[in-house]
């Protein structure tokens, strides 16, 4: 089958309706109510050849990424690294520093507590071993919420959805393991490395083996303050531990007691209290220092993977770059949207940008918008080098193992991101046709949704359709 070309003295109508019969080809091949907006254009054509319902706005779930990574390369540039220090702005004589120790986080994605250790040992190399004043757990790089407006309630305490706080520490995520009490009845019990600084509650009542209740009981995590969680509901009776995993909810508090406990294993006192600065101020003397990795291998790895963690505290970086003023999720907005306006040429109107993940319900942007960003990405490769940092269909990332494009023939082909929430599955990239045609495409599939007795095979029919869909894109073009 070959998509209809348009031909001049073709009305647009007679054009868009041969086009939207073949749509639905691929649309029969969906559960029932499932919504589509799709376009599909040659990379440097002034027309799509596919334009269904293009201007409809969608949710683009983590293809946003694409929108974050490109308007980081403009706004930070490629050798942009995130950067977190321990400076003061007292003396050190005899080796008491006469004044508050300023731990400043720079809101690096990938800091590790080793990082910490590392730099206190560069403060104990210094002479230090005792400070005269407070420690300071320095956040003003970003301000307001660390939660974005729009992530559901429910993803919160999940690791995907950790806050990108100033202050995180090994992605602001630790694990835990759950036992079952012996006597069914009992409360379950939880075990957490002391390597954490968190405490964890157990309310979680044992079920004897195969009780009816199992079914309807569910786990439940409650945070509270100071990193504190109470888990709450049931468990059956298992022979093993249930491993679980959940977010930090208070980067600054959870970065103050790893630092604490590491100034104390490096035999540094202080007669201060520990405390948290959120007002921006003047930086002190750097006494030690840790940066990331180039800003390009974060969103290679955000783009391939779909990290969530550094596309928001990327997002609330560019805000800050952009305007000097503390991140917030508004001053990343008004950033992406004026970078793509002045820069790239991309007007994105009525496009609502929540975040720089795409974890957010609030955003919506359409095919035809996204279409317009590929297309500068595309043309614009030899200097942004942005492609190769997408999925590859069939090799890496999130695009490894996806069955519909591998059915298709086309691994090794695509390079693209993809995006999926609870009942939506996007993709938005670049394919290389049979006859080496470079074109860009935007799927956004919302509505999907399969009847419960179908859950465990609720992605055939996903598979057929972008299977039958990407194979005539390859094939025909």
């Amino acid at each position: 089958m070959r998509f209809p070309r348009f031909i001049i003295g073709l009305t647009t109508s007679i054009a868009l309706n041969a086009q939207a019969a073949n749509v639905d080809d691929y649309i029969n091949q969906l559960p029932d109510g499932a919504n589509l907006a799709l376009m599909v254009q040659k990379v440097g054509a002034q027309a799509p050849t596919i334009d269904y319902h293009g201007k409809q706005m969608a949710l683009p779930a983590s293809t946003q990424k694409v929108i974050t990574a490109l308007a980081a390369l403009l706004q930070l540039g490629p050798d942009f690294r995130f950067t977190t220090t321990l400076e003061s702005k007292g003396t050190v004589n005899d080796g008491v520093l006469k004044g508050d120790l300023i731990a400043r986080f720079g809101g690096d994605p990938t800091l590790k507590r080793q990082n910490i250790r590392n730099m206190v040992a560069v403060l104990k190399k210094s002479g230090v071993q005792r400070i005269e004043g407070n420690v300071l757990i320095d956040t003003s790089i970003f301000a307001s919420h660390d939660k974005a407006p729009g992530w559901p309630w429910n993803d919160m305490t999940q690791c995907f959805s950790a806050p990108p706080a100033a202050a995180i520490v090994d992605r602001n995520c630790f694990s835990v393991s759950l036992y079952s009490a012996q006597k069914p009845g009992d409360l379950a019990y939880i075990r957490v490395a002391s390597y954490y600084p968190v405490n964890m509650f157990s309310q979680v009542r044992t079920l004897a083996r195969g009780s009816s209740e199992a079914q309807y009981c569910e786990l439940d995590v409650v945070p509270g303050d100071l990193n504190r969680f109470t888990l709450t509901g049931c468990l059956p009776q298992r022979a093993e531990p249930l491993p679980l995993a959940f977010a930090i909810q208070d980067g600054a508090s959870y970065a103050g007691a790893i630092l604490k406990a590491e100034l104390k294993e490096a035999g540094i006192t202080y007669s201060g209290t520990l405390l948290r600065q959120t007002q921006v101020n003047e930086p002190g003397t750097v006494i030690a220092s840790t940066q990331s990795a180039p800003l390009r291998d974060l969103l290679k790895t955000m783009l391939k993977k779909s990290d969530n963690m550094i596309a928001d505290t990327v997002f609330r970086m560019i805000g800050h770059a952009r305007f000097g003023v503390p991140g917030t999720w508004r001053a990343g907005s008004d950033a992406v949207r004026q970078i793509l306006r002045q820069q790239v040429g991309v007007d994105i109107g009525n496009t609502i940008i929540a975040d720089g993940s795409g974890l957010s319900r609030h955003n919506l942007i359409s095919p035809a918008t996204m279409m317009q960003v590929l297309q500068y990405i595309a043309q614009h490769d030899s200097e942004l080098n942005y492609i190769s940092m997408l999925p590859l269909a069939g090799y890496d990332g999130s695009l490894q193992y996806r069955a519909g494009l591998h059915q298709a023939g086309v691994d090794g082909k695509v390079s693209a991101k993809t995006g999926s929430l609870q009942g939506v599955y996007n993709l938005a990239g670049f394919i290389t046709t049979a006859s080496g045609q470079r074109m860009a495409f935007v799927q956004y599939l919302s509505g999907y949704a399969v009847e419960p007795a179908d859950q465990r095979n609720r992605r055939i029919p996903l598979v057929r359709f972008e299977s039958r869909l990407y194979k005539d894109i390859y094939q025909n073009n």
